[in-house]
Formats: C-alpha cells, sequence, structure tokens
C-alpha cells in the first residue's frame, strides 16, 4: 500500500502550478473589503427611514390646512422648481469675469426662503466640518508621536470642557466677542465638533499593534512612512467613527445658528414657537432630523469608502 504523503508529493511535483492557485485564492479574496452584515444593515436601513419621514412629512404638508402665513413658509413649488440663476442670482458661475460677491457664503444666496434656509445649513454643517477635520486629524496625529503625547492628555481635556459647555451658550459667548454671522457660527459649531476626531484619532493610532509599527521599520520604513502606510490606515475605521459623531453634533447644533443671524433651519423651529405656528416646528424639526440622519448615512458610506482593503 502506499504511503498518502508521498503520493501528495509525487501530484504536487507533477502538478505544482494547483499549489500556487490554492495558495493565491485566499489572498485574492483578502484584497476586498470585510462586509458585515451589520455594515449592509447600516448602509440601507436609514435610508429607508429618512424616505419614510419625509414622505410622511409630504404627506402632512400636503394635506394641511394651511394659512397664508404658512403657505408662504413652506412654498413647495418654489422649493423644488427654481433654477440655479434664481437660487443664486449673486453667485453665477457664469459671470466668472465678475468680482467674488463676498467671502461669506450664506450671502450667495438671494432665493426662496426655505431653500435658502437648507442651503445655509448645510453650508454651516460642511464648513464646520471640514474644519474640524483639518485641525483634528492632525492634532490628533502629532499628540501621538514621541515628545507630545504627554500633552495628550490636556488636549484631550481642553476640548471635552469646550463640547460639555452647553451650545447655546458657546455660540451666544462667541456672539459678544466677535458678532454674529455665518463665520462666528461655524468657528463655534467646529470647537463644539472637533472631541469626536480628536479623540478617535488619538485611540486609533495609538491601538495600532506596535508589532506592526516595530516590523515596518525593520523593512527600513521611516517614522514618517509607518505612520501613513501602517498606523493610519489600520486606525481609518475609528477615526471616520468620530467623523460620523462630529457631523451629527454639528448638522444638529447648527440650528442653533439662527440667534446670532448666521441662518439655518433653526430660523423656521424659531419662528413657528414664536408666531404659535404648529406646521413650522413640525418642519423645522422634520428637516433638521431628517438632514442629520442623511449627513450620518454619508458618514458610514465614506468610511466603507475610506476603509482600506482587507479590514
Amino acid at each position: 500500500m502506499t504511503d498518502p504523503s508521498l503520493v501528495d508529493v509525487e501530484s504536487l511535483d507533477q502538478h505544482p502550478d494547483s499549489l500556487a492557485s490554492e495558495e493565491a485564492e485566499p489572498t485574492g479574496r483578502a484584497k476586498g473589503r470585510v462586509i458585515t452584515r451589520e455594515m449592509v444593515l447600516m448602509l440601507t436601513v436609514p435610508p429607508i427611514l429618512i424616505a419614510a419621514i419625509f414622505g410622511g412629512f409630504v404627506w402632512w404638508r400636503q394635506t394641511a390646512k394651511l394659512d397664508i402665513v404658512e403657505q408662504n413658509q413652506l412654498n413647495w413649488a418654489v422649493l423644488f422648481q427654481s433654477h440655479w440663476h434664481q437660487v443664486f442670482p449673486s453667485w453665477n458661475p457664469l459671470d466668472w469675469h465678475k468680482p467674488f460677491p463676498s467671502w461669506n457664503p450664506s450671502s450667495w444666496y438671494d432665493g426662496p426662503l426655505l431653500q435658502g434656509l437648507i442651503w445655509e445649513h448645510i453650508l454651516l454643517t460642511v464648513v464646520s466640518a471640514i474644519i474640524v477635520v483639518l485641525i483634528a486629524v492632525p492634532l490628533g496625529i502629532m499628540l501621538t508621536r514621541r515628545g507630545l503625547n504627554v500633552l495628550a492628555p490636556l488636549v484631550v481635556g481642553v476640548a471635552n470642557g469646550g463640547q460639555a459647555a452647553p451650545s447655546v451658550g458657546l455660540i451666544v459667548l462667541l456672539f459678544l466677542w466677535l458678532q454674529g454671522g455665518f463665520w462666528t457660527a461655524v468657528i463655534a459649531l467646529s470647537l463644539y465638533g472637533i472631541l469626536p476626531v480628536l479623540r478617535n484619532t488619538i485611540v486609533g493610532i495609538q491601538s495600532v499593534d506596535p508589532t506592526l509599527v516595530e516590523a515596518g521599520r525593520g523593512l527600513g520604513m521611516t517614522n514618517r512612512m509607518t505612520l501613513f502606510k501602517i498606523e493610519l490606515p489600520l486606525s481609518i475605521p475609528v477615526i471616520m467613527a468620530g467623523v460620523r459623531t462630529s457631523l451629527v453634533l454639528i448638522a444638529g447644533t447648527a440650528s442653533l445658528a439662527c440667534f446670532i443671524d448666521a441662518g439655518g433651519l433653526g430660523e423656521i423651529l424659531q419662528t413657528g414657537i414664536s408666531l404659535f405656528k404648529f406646521s413650522l416646528m413640525v418642519t423645522g424639526a422634520v428637516l433638521i432630523a431628517c438632514l442629520a440622519l442623511f449627513i450620518e448615512w454619508l458618514g458610514r458610506v465614506l468610511e466603507l469608502v475610506t476603509r482600506p482593503k482587507g479590514i
């Protein structure tokens, strides 16, 4: 009777490509991104939920009896049928030869009220989020480097204090110092949303297995190479989780920017509370909630796109 081990060796000698194909198959699978059932649910359920909430709101808007003030505030035809030159007459890309209108993005809009408030709210959220990422991620990286890591608890503590303060108090405090307007609200929102990104950047980089970093250095990598090729790719999921949290915080807190003349969907909510108009309160609350949920879903999509393959 033939020894099975000898048969295996002989067959491998006769067909060496079979072993290579068997080894290459798992490697090929590892190159793709790991998508779990939880990820699929979190990417499919929020859009359905947002569509259901917004659909119910549209049905209510179409069947509700509104007075003339409410109809003017919630003009659907103006919202969905406006063209670019009607919405942004003060900043038309076709008039590129004219002087730049203003460094205040909220002044670029000169169209209908509801559409303008949505535009202002999105602008406040996007600009503040970009500033948060540009400040918090590099700062978090610096605080994980040798020599500066001793300052990490102090900086995180200051950021904790900034977020622990009431958001409306922070906005009003900056208003008393810098006056009102778009950029004052952006500064307040950026300070309020910097903590999640900063903390997750520090935690994500510190949680990378040190043996992987040492292995990279053993291969001749410099500190910069190990940062960009090992530490940051492995910490991106944690960092993006902080970015998502910050986006939701900023989108919700931006509704308070109306108190310092920075616009946003909070104006509809404030008007409804002042005039005791239930329809305006519902409109402001639903639009802010849908926008925050949609931004959180976009953050999840961005997290999946930026996640390194094999993780």
